[in-house]
């Protein structure tokens, strides 16, 4: 009970398929390959790796696969009734030059395309029990002492307060409320393509990301 050392942490972690637009998505292949990079290099001490999943790119028609990959963050390794129960998700930004720490999602699904499963909503409340789709939810992670971490290591990294209105933020308000209600956290971080900051610097962007993310808790 006394004992030192890091707290126990498990860090689950999402990315996404291809979308309209973007015919291979960086985040499904840093997802795939994470485990196996960052067992390699050696695990920041007191973390499990839970879960590593690639979701479609799909808003309410995927949400009851959405809803069981985010439970099974709780289940998916014996020691999380005393460890930090973290959801890390990935994201593309196919327009972006550098990282970016999302701090927030906002109750609105408002899609500039057609999800990988045909919806394209307009205004509308993600959950409509939490009111208006001016609400907000927060990031309960100091995003401030990620970004400084991140920078120190040398990487190009921004705070953002907007993740968009497509399926990234649709996937970061629901894993927010699920974090508020089961004491879990939450933190999403969109990267750019690959021909902008390569496939090598992006795997170690995010294994640095899990060092930060294990130094927060």
């Amino acid at each position: 009970m006394g004992s030192e050392g890091p707290k126990p942490v498990t860090i689950n972690v999402t990315g996404f398929k291809k979308f309209q637009g973007v015919p291979k998505n960086p985040t499904e292949t840093i997802v795939n390959n994470l485990k196996s990079f960052v067992e390699k290099k050696g695990l920041p001490p007191g973390v499990t790796f839970g879960t590593c999943t690639v979701l479609e790119v799909a808003g309410e028609g995927a949400l009851p696969v959405l809803s069981k990959v985010l439970e099974s963050g709780f289940s998916s390794n014996g020691s999380t009734c005393d460890a930090q129960v973290v959801w890390l998700h990935l994201g593309v930004n196919s327009g972006a030059h550098k990282f970016a720490i999302e701090q927030q999602a906002v109750n609105e699904a408002t899609f500039f395309c057609p999800d990988e499963l045909g919806w394209q909503p307009q205004q509308h409340p993600i959950v409509p029990e939490d009111g208006q789709t001016s609400r907000t939810r927060q990031t309960s992670f100091s995003t401030e002492a990620i970004l400084k971490f991140l920078k120190k290591k040398g990487y190009d990294v921004t705070r953002s307060n907007d993740a968009g209105l497509f399926v990234c933020n649709y996937v970061y308000y629901h894993s927010l409320r699920l974090a508020e209600r089961r004491g879990s956290r939450s933190l999403f971080v969109h990267v750019p393509p690959f021909s902008r900051i390569d496939e090598e610097t992006q795997m170690n962007f995010v294994a640095s990301l899990l060092e930060a993310i294990a130094s927060s808790c």
